[in-house]
């Protein structure tokens, strides 16, 4: 078959692919699986492109989708690049304000949501949008048109010549998607991204997934996000099934009944899933205890490609048999590969999960890079736990004086929707992205992010602190669940801290410490002391003007509901700087 240059010509690579009916999707309605076939798929987003077109969307419309992790989401990605329109995805959970902004920035013509929770959220907000012309939802909802209704509607149409005229005019570097910015550091910017920008990257990172092939994966992050969409389209590209699933509460099951060979995360859900771990290592006793614990120990001193001695071999392998073992069959007995983004990961984690057989695949990127810059490989050497590894093929970067990461290439966006002036300011005139992170090269070879060149502050001593940097530290503390490092024209820098509530729970009932509540646990003089000696023993890594002087521990839960962080976890700190205002004077009142 030809070359893929359009998202939607992996609608061929499927049937090309899977030709005799294997699935290629899979998904839940009502606690069951059920599968897609690479026939199903492609008649699908055909019956539903026709049903677009007639319904008056054409090319260069703007259509949103607000859809959770599912196969349908697939169909409505190509039924809307196939005729030409531009998908602008958004967040189930972000607020209504968020919403309306997007709705009315990107003049939206068309609207598909999850159900009639996601309906009840925006209908207020859709009535008042002049351009939209079709609201479509997934599942039935009263009101609007059902997914189902139009497949059966439509149906008679397909295979459709209007749609295959269509497809065969767009051109790669026309655009594709609309992806606005999670808002972390102002308002959220619509990026604008062609097929070439996503079909360059997904092309490259094929060759990576070529090297470690996997028969099936677990989607768990959010699909509107250019980190786990640029995923979707390599496993389709690679023939790799995908198990959907909606939300990461029961990770642990789901990836236990998928049996996935790899799985994509963020650091946060890397710390849960190894937490929970941990937790089980708490309870066990006797020999067993020890036994898990020294499995944790020998773990902690692994690194890919190095050679071992014989004795720590010899360890390593009792260990993988008598502990590793256990975890890998509890998370379906197939999982080799997790690939982690989106921020730093702590390198206690990835070099424990490597000693128990996971490939641990670090990488970096930004949804203006469509999105990967860099990314560890399954090749010898093409892994140094602490980085985001090489610089992926076809991506070039380079580095500014201040040591800014910045980056040219097939996948750099064409821009920031109606937002030419932002634009100017992050590409310069030879075409390179200013990323705002900051950045090396460690050996010549793998890349390593520092910190984000905008939340680097000075004291009011003149000394600068990158907060990731302390944050990242800190929370290889298994007490530390969140850290927020403050300190921007203080005398010091000092910090916010949010237990981890569970592991907190855990080591109480070993300390036979009665804990009634979050809030009063945070009270105990135990609790306290055994905190502070974390903090003090974790501030002797850094230099004197950057240890944590003072903080304050507190109960609050920081959740993308609530708006503490952000879709994919990160601390939105403006956010919580605002909220905190008054504890944060209080820290720094007296002396």
């Amino acid at each position: 078959m030809d070359g893929v240059t359009r998202i939607f010509d992996l609608l061929q690579v499927a049937r090309h692919l899977h030709p005799g009916g294997e699935p290629v999707l899979y998904g839940k309605k009502n606690g069951e699986v059920f599968a897609v076939d690479s026939h199903t798929y492609h008649r699908n987003s055909h019956i539903l492109a026709h049903a677009l077109l007639d319904s008056g969307i054409k090319k260069g419309d703007r259509v949103a989708t607000i859809i959770n992790n599912r196969p349908e989401w697939n169909y409505f990605d190509m039924a809307i690049s196939l005729i030409g329109a531009v998908q602008v995805p958004v967040y189930p959970t972000v607020s209504e304000a968020h919403i309306s902004l997007i709705f009315n920035d990107a003049a939206i013509s068309g609207l598909i949501v999850n159900n009639t929770s996601v309906w009840e959220k925006t209908k207020h907000i859709a009535s008042g949008i002049a351009s939209l012309k079709l609201v479509i939802s997934i599942d039935s909802t009263s009101g609007i048109t059902g997914m189902a209704d139009l497949i059966l509607k439509y149906e008679q149409y397909y295979p459709e010549k209007e749609i295959q005229e269509i497809a065969r005019n767009i051109q790669a570097k026309d655009l594709f998607s609309i992806i606005y910015t999670s808002g972390t550091t102002g308002r959220p910017k619509g990026v604008m991204l062609t097929h070439e920008n996503l079909v360059s990257n997904f092309l490259a990172i094929s060759e990576i997934l070529k090297q470690q092939p996997a028969h099936r994966a677990v989607s768990v992050l959010p699909l509107c996000h250019i980190y786990e969409r640029i995923l979707n389209y390599t496993y389709q590209n690679c023939g790799t099934s995908i198990w959907y699933i909606d939300g990461f509460d029961k990770l642990r099951e789901d990836l236990a009944e998928a049996k996935p060979e790899i799985f994509c995360a963020v650091p946060r859900i890397m710390e849960k899933l190894y937490d929970a771990i941990l937790s089980k290592g708490r309870d066990l006793k006797g020999i067993k205890k020890l036994i898990f614990y020294k499995a944790i120990a020998i773990g902690q001193q692994f690194e890919p490609g190095r050679k071992f001695s014989p004795w720590y071999n010899l360890q390593l392998e009792l260990a993988q048999k008598l502990v590793f073992k256990k975890w890998k069959d509890a998370l379906g007995g197939n999982l080799v590969s997790i690939v982690s983004g989106g921020a730093s990961l702590n390198p206690r984690i990835s070099r424990t999960l490597w000693a128990a057989g996971f490939k641990i695949m670090e990488g970096y990127g930004l949804t203006e890079t469509s999105p990967v810059v860099a990314v560890s490989n399954f090749l010898e050497g093409g892994v140094k736990i602490g980085t985001v590894g090489p610089v992926l093929p076809g991506v070039d970067i380079k580095f500014a004086e201040d040591g800014e990461i910045l980056v040219r290439g097939p996948n750099v966006m064409s821009g920031y929707y109606n937002r030419p002036d932002r634009t100017a300011e992050v590409i310069d005139t030879e075409g390179w992205f200013h990323t705002g992170d900051i950045g090396h090269l460690v050996d010549n070879k793998f890349l390593q992010i520092t910190d984000r060149k905008k939340e680097i502050f000075k004291t009011s001593g003149g000394k600068y602190i990158a907060p990731q940097v302390l944050e990242n530290r800190f929370k290889e503390s298994a007490f530390i669940d969140h850290i927020l490092v403050i300190g921007e024209n203080r005398k010091h820098p000092s910090a916010i801290i949010v237990p981890a509530f569970e592991y907190l729970k855990g080591w109480c009932r070993v300390k036979e410490i009665p804990y009634y509540s979050d809030d009063e646990i945070i009270c105990h003089s135990r609790v306290i002391s055994r905190i502070e000696e974390e903090i003090y023993e974790i501030n002797q890594h850094f230099g004197h003007h950057e240890q944590i002087k003072k903080w304050e521990i507190i109960s609050d839960k920081w959740t993308v509901e609530s708006g503490e962080l952000s879709p994919t976890l990160k601390l939105r700190r403006k956010h919580l700087t605002g909220k905190y205002a008054r504890l944060i004077d209080e820290m720094y009142k007296n002396p």
